[in-house]
């Protein structure tokens, strides 16, 4: 093999070395500037892919924010409303209340004034049931009839004494 022979050693370095140089060349002036480009470019891309993700991370935080800072103070005129209306409610449930305790005691008061009108009216019956059965008993019985004064007044000692 003619690799291998020592006599063609000395053409195949020069040949090694003219390749090496020209392939060192056309790489370091062509491939590497290219690929450099292009390494930068894709690191600029991802740079500003970076950046761009950065602000809208910035701009997703401050609408987060502004969103919970709305809902809260949605929560907070919620519960002043209810309280608000509770109070109401409560006004309104209060000023019924009074009128119903009112008209409960106003005919209560009544109720206890016709109890009292009926109770004197049984009273008076009474008194004149009694005297007139008192005058009747003492005109079958004894046969005279007595003075009317006498037995209104004896009627009402003896309902004295029962009550």
């Amino acid at each position: 093999m003619p690799q291998f022979d020592p006599t063609f050693f000395p053409s195949q370095i020069f040949w090694l070395a003219v390749t090496f140089v020209a392939l060192y060349l056309v790489i370091s002036r062509f491939a590497i500037p290219r690929v450099g480009e292009i390494l930068e470019q894709r690191a600029r891309l991802i740079q500003d892919d970076l950046d761009r993700a950065a602000n809208l991370k910035a701009d997703t935080d401050a609408a987060l924010a502004a969103y919970e800072k709305a809902i809260a103070d949605a929560r907070n005129q919620a519960r002043e409303v209810l309280i608000a209306a509770a109070g109401d409610v409560k006004k309104v449930a209060d000023a019924q209340n009074a009128a119903v305790n009112a008209e409960i005691t106003k005919q209560i008061a009544d109720a206890e004034s016709r109890i009292a009108k009926a109770k004197q009216d049984a009273m008076d019956s009474i008194k004149s049931i009694a005297a007139e059965t008192a005058k009747d008993a003492v005109a079958k019985l004894a046969g005279i009839s007595p003075d009317g004064g006498k037995i209104d007044g004896a009627v009402a000692a003896a309902l004295k004494d029962a009550r």
